[in-house]
């Protein structure tokens, strides 16, 4: 059954952008249908960009935001396919194009099959052109050759091309602040998984396979309204654990391995990205402590830190000092911390950064850096991951030797508020204590 019942902040969102660009034309493809087998499609999700302006989830249309013209204000528009009662039958209902009009609050909605001749007319009324190249060669190749058209009217002038830039760059910055509506659908996202997390804790035992508990999470994401993954589950028991995007999720977990689960349900678009390492037994070997002890001291502090005007740069370097010292008191390296870290040893074992942002995708889209290069601060309505981990993997000969094969991450949601932050995943055990109490429940 379609949704007749489209909030308004997609229509908000359009005129903001619209406003901070006077005169701009963005042009927007949704998402294809792309096959899985011959006949069979992958499961359809729509493209981020796309389902921010407008929420609307069919596959192969089109959203356009045109400038006003001298009559008028700034348009949107919906390029869609017409209801057709052959394909509903298969497929299920169609909002066709007056639904498209009617409940996703455009002011024009015409056949997908007119998209192509209209184009040309949207672009020769605007200064500039907004678009995501490199994604679709067959919508580039329209796109450029929509601009030459426009040009060639122009006759023996000179002129070349609209100018082109990619909407990645302003939709991302719009996105990165989060809307009090964006952060209730992410605490919502978050707190199904945790709920997801708490079951794998409390039902993961030796033997079983490491794509059950994908599948113990995927059922908590389920039925409690996520109807998809946020991201591909990382599900590492034991050596597996150090391999930082694990994907096979096929081997046995044993007794006395330690267990990484990297998982997240994506709920109304939004998605939840939570680590948290565990025993597969019923205790933490005195090596395997250590090791999550340090991490443990790492996100914990760089947590603390997490508010408004803070760099990602200062978080990580919180982590690299913690991480470093815990590790040299463990006898991985030598000298004194400052030395340690300007060598970069840590990076043998925590190569990645602290984190991310969060939000429609799991790698969430905004700039890292300013216009001059330098870190940006993070700001109120900002949500990040903090993620540290250290990988001691089973080759690794510069490892003492105890330590080899232990993998330990652990990581947070973390919204930046106006007077510091909230942890949108805190409810998640972390602490070694309420870890096995958790994972000693019936």
């Amino acid at each position: 059954m379609i949704n007749k019942d489209i909030p308004n902040y997609y229509q908000k969102r359009r005129e903001q952008l619209m406003k901070a660009h006077e005169g701009a034309l963005f042009v927007l493809p949704s998402q294809k249908s792309r096959l899985r087998n011959p006949d069979v499609p992958f499961s359809f999700r729509q493209e981020s960009n796309f389902y921010y302006l407008s929420g609307f989830e069919e596959v192969d249309s089109f959203l356009v935001l045109a400038p006003a013209t001298s009559e008028g204000t700034n348009r949107s528009i919906l390029f869609v396919h017409p209801k057709d009662p052959h394909q509903e039958l298969w497929e299920g209902e169609m909002y066709g194009i007056e639904g498209a009009k009617k409940y996703f609050h455009v002011d024009e909605a015409y056949p997908v099959s007119e998209f192509q001749s209209r184009l040309t007319d949207y672009i020769s009324r605007s200064q500039e052109v907004y678009v995501t190249l490199g994604q679709d060669f067959r919508f580039d190749q329209l796109m450029i050759e929509s601009l030459e058209k426009v040009r060639q009217k122009t006759g023996r002038s000179g002129y070349g091309l609209k100018s082109m830039h990619d909407l990645r760059e302003p939709l991302g910055e719009m996105r990165l602040i989060k809307s009090k509506e964006e952060i209730a659908l992410m605490k919502k996202a978050a707190e199904i998984n945790v709920k997801a997390h708490q079951m794998a804790m409390k039902k993961v035992r030796p033997g079983m396979m490491e794509y059950e508990v994908s599948a113990l999470l995927n059922s908590v994401y389920e039925s409690h309204g996520c109807p998809r993954i946020a991201y591909e589950s990382i599900v590492g028991g034991g050596k597996n654990a150090t391999c930082l995007h694990y994907k096979a999720n096929n081997e046995v977990l044993n007794d006395g391995d330690l267990l990484l689960i990297d998982a997240g349900g994506e709920y109304g678009y939004y998605a939840s990205d939570i680590t948290r390492t565990f025993p597969v037994g019923t205790e933490f070997t005195q090596e395997q402590e250590k090791i999550y002890d340090i991490v443990l001291k790492a996100q914990k502090t760089t947590v603390d830190l997490v508010k408004p005007g803070v760099t990602f740069k200062e978080l990580h370097q919180n982590s690299i000092e913690v991480i470093t010292e815990g590790l040299m008191g463990l006898g991985f390296f030598k000298g004194p911390p400052r030395e340690a870290i300007a060598r970069e040893d840590y990076k043998n074992y925590y190569p990645h950064k602290i984190g991310h942002f969060l939000g429609i995708d799991v790698h969430d889209v905004g700039l890292y850096f300013d216009k001059d290069g330098e870190q940006r601060k993070l700001e109120p309505g900002m949500v990040l991951t903090v993620e540290p981990g250290i990988y001691c993997l089973p080759s690794d000969e510069l490892c003492p030797e105890k330590y080899r094969g232990i993998g330990v991450r652990i990581e947070d949601d973390i919204l930046v508020t106006d007077s510091g932050h909230e942890n949108l995943t805190g409810a998640l055990a972390k602490e070694k204590d309420d870890v096995l109490s958790l994972m000693n429940e019936e």
